[in-house]
């Protein structure tokens, strides 16, 4: 069954369904997968008739996800409806929502129950679940995994049993189930999305994340779940303009970054490795170019998950049940979230010294690049084979997620194909926080151009988007491209100023041929001075870089006379912010014009 937002937004407007006739569909529907073990709590009629009342009574021109079903894991609270974080033990009823629950019915979604899931959060499996509900079941194959440890939130999806779904992800829990169902699974930056009234895991490093069929509705629920909640002790708000549907730039020409080959894991699958190629040929194809960087920091963060004191916090999260309780517990997770019973502040303190370290290392590489192109996950498993092993299985599963939060990164798995057993495979594009926004965009546009069935019925891309996601992306606000010319270069002595600003490097050109180029007196550092020459000009060597509009303020301010920022024009005729000198200074300054650049003339030098 096809109900993604845009084809709901299309029924609704053409007077094809309700809102009510929906959900009576939908209710029937999931009556018939009840051996999936999707839900741990449906709606009832009289439950849901409060939210259908609303709608009927409005406008859906006023409501920008009206009569849009969702689904949310049960460690998400939902006014008057239990949450048990997958402890049947830990239930309780909540009086009131949670703020980012809210924030999607007041914009017109229905909720139709709570999801599915690995116990407290902890597993990357969907098997984590106990009686009376049960291991929840991989939407295309039953005998294999769902993925956790948001797994209802991703099979309801994949089944077409709501338009969307709300899940959690501290080490993968919101990119793993969305690759195992075939599905668009955004894990935002941290911060973004509020967590007040969500079952913590790791407090200091847990999302709410979301599912859907493509990034087009994944932009749509991002925009209004992205709302600043002061009541939030760690939100932060969106540096990018939120506009509704409005993507970030997506250039002509990307450069996109992949492990070496020697750090590409998929643990025997070769069908895996073959369609992750296949997927870094089509973003060849796109546009973009491959740069191998080297992901060593990315996976010893990875393994200070785990090993290292963070699994301290999941014991702080639920330490009068582990203390008082230990049965409610499954033994797996109890073992698991026990392990940080005797862990130390000073271990803490040195782990997080290591981690600072690692998050440097990954801000050097990702300056460089787009985006980090990974597998999501490298294989799967069966139920029976996790149950056999279900430590090191799931350890596998988190090889290129469980590092993303703690070095504060955001990313979007998007689905690639299939195995050649049948089941579903895709990559993640990842980036720094606050990336968010291009990332959705890229992941839209592989997704137009290369039009990959969707979840489990395997739906054409192109029946579950509207007209306006075939249009070219809008840009937002959000960054400035820079052109840089001196000290700033990558790799030189002030390249740091936009590297500790989240700046990364789009691409290397070339001005107009209207530029002189000198070398200004004083130093260190060394800088050049850029002034515009219509008749005696010749092209000299920029960079481009990419810079948060809210710290492009600062960086401007510490630039010293006679430099500044004005308006360069580069050999395409385009015309960026970057810098120029002012024409009082090369009096006394060497004219360099003929080394065509900053870096040939220091070689020279």
């Amino acid at each position: 069954m096809n109900i993604s937002i845009s084809t709901l937004r299309r029924a609704y407007l053409n007077n094809v369904i309700t809102p009510r006739a929906l959900v009576t569909s939908i209710l029937n529907r999931c009556d018939g997968y009840l051996d999936h073990n999707i839900w741990i709590y449906r709606l009832s009629n009289t439950e849901l008739e409060p939210y259908l009342k609303i709608l009927e009574e409005s406008s859906h021109a006023d409501l920008p996800l009206y009569g849009i079903p969702f689904a949310i894991k049960d460690n998400i609270d939902l006014q008057d409806i239990p949450t048990t974080a997958g402890c049947p033990d830990y239930e309780y009823i909540p009086s009131e929502s949670a703020f980012v629950v809210q924030e999607l019915i007041n914009a017109g979604a229905i909720p139709i129950g709570k999801t599915n899931m690995d116990q407290f959060a902890t597993g990357l499996v969907g098997v984590r679940s106990p009686e009376p509900w049960g291991p929840c079941r991989n939407a295309f194959n039953k005998d294999y995994i769902s993925g956790g440890s948001s797994s209802g939130s991703a099979v309801a999806v994949s089944l077409g049993l709501v338009s969307f779904s709300l899940g959690t992800d501290t080490a993968g829990s919101g990119r793993v189930p969305a690759a195992l169902n075939n599905i668009v699974g955004l894990k935002p930056s941290k911060g973004l999305l509020s967590m007040q009234g969500v079952v913590p895991a790791c407090r200091s490093l847990d999302c709410v994340s979301i599912f859907a069929l493509t990034a087009t509705d994944a932009n749509d629920i991002f925009n209004i779940a992205a709302s600043y909640d002061e009541q939030d002790q760690y939100a932060r708000k969106c540096v990018f303009k939120n506009n509704h549907r409005h993507f970030g730039k997506v250039e002509h020409n990307f450069v996109f970054g992949v492990p070496k080959d020697e750090q590409l894991e998929f643990f025997g699958n070769i069908s895996a490795k073959n369609l992750f190629q296949a997927s870094i040929e089509k973003l060849e194809k796109a546009g973009g170019t491959k740069k191998e960087i080297d992901f060593s920091c990315f996976l010893d963060a990875a393994r200070l998950l785990y090993a290292g004191p963070w699994v301290a916090e999941r014991y702080a999260a639920i330490e009068d049940v582990i203390n008082n309780n230990p049965q409610a517990l499954l033994p797996v997770i109890n073992t698991i979230i026990g392990g940080g019973r005797d862990k130390t502040a000073s271990d803490a303190f040195k782990a997080e010294y290591k981690m600072q370290a690692f998050r440097k290392q990954a801000r050097l590489v990702l300056s460089a690049i787009d985006f980090l192109v990974t597998p999501t996950v490298g294989t799967t498993y069966t139920i029976d084979a996790i149950e056999k092993d279900p430590v090191t299985l799931n350890s596998n599963l988190g090889y290129y997620t469980n590092y993303m939060n703690l070095l504060d990164c955001c990313g979007i798995a998007i689905p690639c194909g299939l195995l050649d057993n049948g089941l579903p495979f895709g990559i993640t594009l990842s980036h720094l926080a606050q990336s968010d926004r291009k990332l959705l965009s890229y992941a839209n546009k592989f997704q137009q151009d290369f039009l990959l069935a969707v979840g489990a019925s395997n739906l054409p891309f192109s029946e579950v988007v509207d007209d306006h996601t075939m249009l070219p992306t809008l840009e937002s606000d959000e960054r400035v491209s820079l052109a840089v010319c001196g000290a700033h270069l990558e790799g030189l002595p002030l390249n740091w100023q936009l590297v500790e600003r989240g700046a990364y490097l789009k691409s290397k050109t070339t001005t107009s041929k209207h530029y002189r180029f000198f070398a200004l007196a004083g130093g260190p550092p060394y800088r050049p001075g850029l002034v515009r020459d219509d008749e005696n000009g010749r092209e000299i060597e920029v960079e481009v870089w990419s810079i948060s509009a809210s710290e492009l303020g600062s960086f401007v301010a510490a630039i010293p006379a006679p430099l500044g920022i004005g308006k360069v024009e580069l050999h395409n005729g385009n015309w960026l912010s970057g810098f120029i000198c002012e024409g009082y200074a090369i009096s006394t300054a060497e004219d360099i014009s003929q080394y065509g650049g900053w870096r040939k003339y220091i070689q020279n030098k």
